[in-house]
């Protein structure tokens, strides 16, 4: 005791210190230090006559005053919070910012879906092997668009067939330069009258063949945007020609864009009268047919009746899935992917703060060891760094839900979608951020109970 005296007066050195600090304290462990014995003379300064309070006002130490402890430790070194906050805030704003991205795309796709695949169904003949190759084992009838008209939830339909024209070409010149150089010629398709709204056909210039070309088999067509600028025509008011197989049709129109078979684009469309006539067109390939939203099951079940009475099974309808399905399918596989994404930003940040914690025990060994001296036990040194940690993750998780639910909002309003987002989310990340903090900081804490205060005081 008193060299410990002397030490307070500034009579020892460096040396002396740790030698008077070393008897004057026990050597480990939390009851040892609990248990000094207190020093009976009356005025006497000794160490051990201060431990004996210290021990017993351990024991009444809050919670309160274990958050408030670490609070201000974390305030002490603003640059090291904001450095080992940014971690958490990254991770938890990326996850936040993605799965409600993913929540957003899926419902962007869901209208998109029902704005064009869920308002369009197929019908085509059935196929059988036969051989080595593959048959046809029904046939569309021409008036198809006709019969499915009448069924309930049906708007529109057009047949469609492609026309093979073997080594024949289309050209906007009857004759045929050898000299020229060979391009390759546009597809020839042939279609009923109702072709430009049962697509989402636009026609840039002139118009769409109607069902009195068709029932006539008059020679006129109607070009796609890319055929129109191979065949170089450009406008049809001067009622310009092309040759199909050096057979002439007029030009009546011109279209630019298709919601659906963007493919026709490149393709010249002529009546199906015409191409019966003219190339011997057999059968329809397929009828497309636009419908409302939900009416797919019951008009495709109806429609293979409609057109095929007698066998059912000739004929093939292919109905849109329904909304609720693909969007939960469409979700599921985004929220995966962005989801993996977010976890990867998370286990990055996690790793930072487990470093600084880790850091923040090594500087700090001379205080772990004082604070034991004086009576922490080593539940409270341990709880102290946990708490540390918890309180950076949750600063880190409140900053990056934030963060992240404004990432949402921005990308939503610039791209002018309908922004989606749970309400749980945020709450979410700001828990998960508390979470991820008392994970990253349960090894250093672990580590900084186990300091001994006599080897912590020797080595300070």
């Amino acid at each position: 005791m008193k060299r410990l005296g002397n030490w307070r007066r500034g009579r020892r050195g460096k040396g002396d210190v740790r030698d008077a600090l070393a008897e004057a304290l026990p050597d480990a462990g939390d009851d040892a230090t609990a248990s000094a014995p207190a020093d009976a003379g009356r005025g006497g300064r000794s160490t051990a006559h201060g431990l004996v309070p210290e021990a017993a006002r351990a024991d009444r130490f809050r919670f309160q005053d274990l958050v408030a402890e670490a609070t201000a430790d974390i305030g002490s070194r603003p640059g090291r919070l904001i450095m080992t906050t940014l971690g958490t805030v990254l991770g938890i704003g990326s996850l936040i910012a993605t799965v409600g991205f993913a929540q957003t795309a899926a419902e962007q796709i869901s209208r998109q879906f029902d704005a064009a695949a869920a308002m369009h169904m197929t019908v085509t003949p059935s196929e059988a092997a036969r051989g080595d190759r593959t048959v046809a084992t029904g046939r569309l009838p021409w008036d198809a668009p006709e019969r499915v008209d009448r069924l309930a939830g049906v708007e529109d339909a057009v047949l469609l067939a492609s026309v093979p024209l073997g080594t024949e070409k289309i050209t906007a010149v009857a004759v045929n330069d050898p000299a020229a150089a060979e391009q390759a010629s546009p597809l020839l398709v042939a279609t009923s009258a109702d072709l430009a709204p049962t697509l989402g056909a636009r026609i840039v210039t002139g118009r769409y063949f109607d069902s009195g070309h068709d029932a006539r088999g008059d020679r006129v067509a109607v070009l796609g945007a890319d055929a129109a600028g191979r065949l170089g025509i450009n406008r049809v008011d001067s009622q310009p020609s092309i040759f199909v197989a050096g057979v002439a049709y007029a030009v009546i129109g011109i279209i630019d864009e298709f919601d659906r078979r963007s493919d026709l684009l490149d393709a010249v469309m002529i009546p199906t009268g015409a191409a019966r006539l003219d190339f011997g067109l057999a059968a329809a390939e397929e009828l497309q047919v636009r419908i409302v939203v939900g009416a797919g099951p019951q008009v495709a079940e109806q429609s293979v009746l409609a057109l095929a009475p007698d066998e059912p099974e000739s004929l093939e309808a292919k109905a849109p899935a329904a909304r609720s399905d693909l969007s939960q399918r469409v979700q599921g596989d985004v929220n995966i992917i962005f989801l993996v994404l977010g976890a990867v930003a998370l286990l990055g940040g996690g790793l930072g703060i487990a470093n600084v914690t880790l850091l923040s025990v090594m500087e700090r060994t001379g205080e772990i060891g004082l604070r034991r001296a004086l009576g922490a036990t080593r539940r409270q040194i341990a709880a102290q760094f946990v708490v540390e940690s918890v309180v950076i993750g949750l600063l880190g998780g409140l900053i990056g839900a934030a963060a992240g639910v404004l990432a949402i909002l921005a990308v939503s309003a610039v791209q002018g979608w309908v922004p989606v987002i749970d309400p749980w989310l945020p709450l979410a990340g700001a828990v998960l951020g508390a979470l991820v903090g008392w994970a990253s900081g349960w090894y250093p804490a672990r580590r900084a109970a186990r300091v001994e205060p006599v080897t912590a005081l020797r080595g300070s």
